[in-house]
């Protein structure tokens, strides 16, 4: 019997995680059954929980796979623009979900509702806030940032703000107005030269 290739492998993965982005975000956690996913990726559940022990785990690799995704963004061009993405992506409910909204919304929830998912996705959500926190440093140690406020304290403030989007979008309220109001939230994070 021939030996699967590794490409073969992460392109079936990929495939995998892509299809169940869609099904997460369109039905959410518990709607996202096994029939779904299988309709969702094209493939059986025997192909799909070769790669993932359960549901559970195909969740959290798939959150994991998109939290990297955001830190990736973040450490280039910071979490502004991870929010800023957001808004410019469509509906949840469209026919093709945002990227990273499906998942985070439903990662949102689930930490609400789950313990034992907390657990599990502390681990995993690290990634996100060491990649803000080092671009903070890197934008302060170069001058763009302001030095009047801690480092953690001004993740711990985007993060937050970062939570209270996807709060807004899950809750369906209009977000074709606040551009501006992530304009000013990067502002409130630069340093500030005074003149004169």
């Amino acid at each position: 019997m021939p030996r699967v290739s590794q490409d073969h492998l992460d392109a079936r993965r990929r495939q995998i995680l892509d299809g169940a982005r869609a099904c997460f975000a369109r039905y959410g956690y518990e709607g996202a059954t096994v029939r779904r996913l299988e309709e969702a990726t094209g493939l059986s559940r025997g192909a799909i929980f070769h790669h993932f022990r359960d549901k559970e785990s195909l969740f959290l690799a798939l959150a994991e796979d998109d939290a990297l995704r955001m830190a990736e963004v973040v450490a280039e061009q910071g979490l502004v623009q991870v929010m800023r993405d957001l808004l410019a992506a469509p509906e949840p409910d469209a026919e093709h979900p945002a990227d990273w909204l499906g998942t985070r919304l439903e990662v949102s929830r689930r930490l609400r509702t789950d313990h034992e998912f907390r657990g599990r996705w502390a681990e995993r959500s690290r990634q996100l806030t060491d990649a803000t926190r080092q671009r903070l440093v890197r934008q302060r140690d170069a001058g763009k940032l302001r030095d009047d406020v801690d480092i953690d304290v001004l993740t711990s403030f985007l993060e937050l703000v970062l939570e209270g989007l996807v709060s807004h979008l899950a809750m369906g309220l209009p977000a074709d107005d606040l551009e501006p109001v992530l304009d000013l939230v990067e502002e409130s994070v630069r340093r500030h030269r005074r003149s004169g």
